[in-house]
């Protein structure tokens, strides 16, 4: 079997190659407007047409679809005086002290808002019965206003599922359905309405985009990663659509772990930077999965891997606001036209377009040379912000590069030191085609000594669809004190829970000796809002890590019962073993070049990183080449290369 990682982003598309033992890296354009077309190209570039072979891919048509506002038409059905559910949410106001904030439009219009029978009370009583007359007038609204979709949202359906389920019945076959008692069964009737609702929204475009995909690989096994870091089928992730909102960015964050462990760096500060947008996470070992992550301005209460995104890449505009201050993003020069340097029409200064300006960015060698970046296009569109800023080229250059690593190093602090976490005794792990460029700047903005620019950066989010597990995240909620439990029963639910997720597992043939389960608890104290996920082995073990926990987190911990919130089972079967350890010289190489580096008072040497063997030292300041990325050595700085190609940043101490 060949196996093929992908991973769309909104300028490049990286693919990452695993055949017969050996890796090999590919990266082509985007095309967001059929992103398909993109992935078909780069099979062709590879050799890999009418190829039996599986793909892994992370996709960006759920997300973008979200942040854009471009989802289906959608039907939202919920119990009768709740269909303002998801237009009042939680009342929790954006801008604290404006007396008269912008209204949001409501996610669904009141007129697609449809009220029916089948309520329930907290203890799983019928309260009003779902009637033929209900069935029959929703039946009739979605004949009148013809939506792709239906979210199905009734209170405390994670109790009892029948009324969900004959609604759908009811519904025309070409509809796509979304109920709340599949997609999230668990307490809180907005968070779970909102992620129906987003399933609904997204899901017959995912489902859509998915068959054009599979359908160019007539002998090929699609599989797709979703947020919580574990691969599923293209098959159920149409279905489940809502667990791929962070599809590309876990892919990242499952590698960078695979990685670091390997290279001995568990604590570990990831820093993903692309075209577009970069992604910051805290990884002590794995992953961290939240419940409490969002999309845009929605919450979302599926497990994802906890990581914070701003709007900040190679490809982010600078411009000059009304008060004439110089700002970076977040707007995207994209893949089309790109960065001025780009040669594609690209017209305004980027992040990219500074770093070429200023030395640090080759211009012959990017994308192994197969793509000629065009410095006179880079230093027109930096001339137009100088002259408005009154200041030379390369002072523009200077104040771009400075302020889009001040929004880095913000979003660094925001999963760290906000969290009581020091980060300098973190190792910043840099990833993306444009991380490497900036690692060393974030590294000293936050007190960090070490850093790791790890073999094929450039493109290690695919790298992270051909490690990750399949896997599922389920969970169901069951309220009761904690003290009224016993193991016996708590173990029997779990059990309960995991056999349906053995099952699911099944449906991909992976058998049950292969899978490995994880128990947890969602604990809080009686009268609590929220909850801390606390691993499962017994109730007493359970109690003392949740209020050691809590004083962890809060520091203070309660002389309160607590409450079991939510039984939940992670599953995962086994991965495919990949080594991308690079094939490296046995001689240490010289400089291919030495270029100006603005800022600098001689020529920086210039490496190829292909060439570097292990062991290796080098001093900054220097630029260190490959096919898909650049990794810039601030002076300061020394790297050495480790036995897999990784390269080991460490800050001299008198720097």
């Amino acid at each position: 079997m060949i196996f093929l990682g992908v991973d769309t982003g909104g300028t490049f598309t990286d693919f990452v190659l695993w055949r017969d033992g050996k890796l090999r890296v590919h990266k082509l354009l985007s095309t967001p407007h059929a992103p398909e077309q993109a992935i078909l190209q780069g099979i062709k570039d590879l050799g890999l047409q009418g190829k039996a072979l599986r793909l892994v891919h992370g996709s960006t048509v759920a997300t973008n679809a979200v942040l854009e506002g471009k989802g289906v038409g959608t039907l939202f059905v919920t119990n009768r005086g709740f269909a303002d559910m998801l237009n009042i949410g939680r009342q929790n106001r954006a801008e604290l002290y404006t007396l008269q904030p912008e209204q949001p439009s409501p996610p669904v219009p009141e007129k697609l808002c449809v009220e029916v029978g089948g309520r329930l009370s907290a203890g799983g009583e019928l309260l009003e019965a779902l009637t033929g007359a209900d069935l029959e007038e929703l039946v009739s609204l979605v004949a009148t206003h013809q939506p792709r979709s239906v979210a199905v949202n009734l209170l405390f359906s994670w109790l009892d599922d029948s009324a969900e389920k004959a609604i759908a019945a009811a519904l025309p076959d070409e509809v796509f359905v979304s109920l709340s008692s599949r997609i999230l069964p668990e307490i809180r009737e907005y968070e779970r309405g909102m992620a129906t609702w987003l399933n609904a929204w997204v899901g017959p475009l995912v489902q859509g985009y998915l068959k054009c995909l599979q359908s160019g690989l007539p002998n090929g096994r699609v599989s797709v990663m979703q947020s919580s870091g574990d691969t599923v089928t293209a098959a159920r992730a149409g279905e489940q659509a809502v667990r791929m909102l962070l599809s590309g960015p876990a892919g990242g964050l499952v590698a960078a772990g695979h990685l670091g462990r390997k290279a001995h760096c568990r604590r570990m500060l990831s820093f993903d930077m692309g075209g577009t947008s970069t992604d910051v996470a805290l990884l002590d070992g794995e992953p961290r999965l939240t419940t409490e992550g969002r999309i845009g301005p929605y919450p979302v209460a599926v497990p994802m891997v906890d990581m914070h995104t701003i709007g900040a890449g190679g490809g982010s505009i600078a411009w000059l606001d009304e008060g004439g201050m110089l700002q970076v993003g977040p707007e995207s020069a994209g893949a089309d036209p790109g960065p001025a340097c780009y040669g594609r029409g690209g017209a305004r200064p980027t992040v990219t377009d500074a770093n070429l300006i200023l030395g640090r960015l080759l211009p012959d060698v990017f994308l192994g040379g197969r793509m000629q970046l065009d410095v006179a296009a880079a230093r027109k569109a930096m001339r137009q912000l100088a002259d408005a800023m009154r200041c030379g080229m390369e002072e523009a250059a200077s104040g771009v590069l400075r302020i889009a690593n001040e929004h880095m190093a913000r979003a660094l602090r925001t999963i760290s030191v906000q969290r009581g976490i020091d980060p300098s005794g973190f190792t910043l792990v840099s990833f993306g085609g444009a991380g490497g460029l900036h690692v060393c700047a974030l590294a000293e903005a936050l007190g960090m000594q070490q850093a790791l620019v790890p073999a094929h950066g450039g493109v290690l989010s695919a790298l992270g669809m051909l490690v990750a597990r399949p896997g599922r995240q389920l969970s169901r909620t069951w309220l009761v004190k904690l003290n009224e439990t016993s193991d016996e029963q708590l173990n029997a639910l779990l059990d309960e829970l995991a056999q349906e997720a053995l099952a699911s597992m099944s449906e991909e043939g992976i058998a049950k000796a292969d899978c490995e389960l994880e128990y947890s608890l969602d604990l809080r104290y009686v009268g609590q809002s929220y909850s801390l996920n606390i691993p499962w082995t017994d109730v007493a073990q359970a109690s003392g890590c949740f209020h050691r926990n809590h004083a962890e987190r809060y520091g203070h911990e309660l002389d309160l019962p607590l409450e079991l919130v939510n039984l939940r089972v992670s599953i995962r079967g086994p991965g495919t073993a990949i080594e991308a350890a690079l094939s490296m010289p046995e001689r240490a190489s010289e400089p291919f070049q030495y270029c100006r580096v603005a800022g600098k008072d001689r020529p920086a040497p210039c490496f190829s990183r292909n060439t570097l063997t292990p062991g290796q030292e080098i001093t900054g300041p220097a630029i260190i080449t490959e096919t898909v990325a650049t990794t810039w050595l601030e002076a300061g700085w020394r790297c050495v290369v480790d036995a897999t190609g990784n390269l080991l940043l460490t800050r001299n101490a008198i720097s």
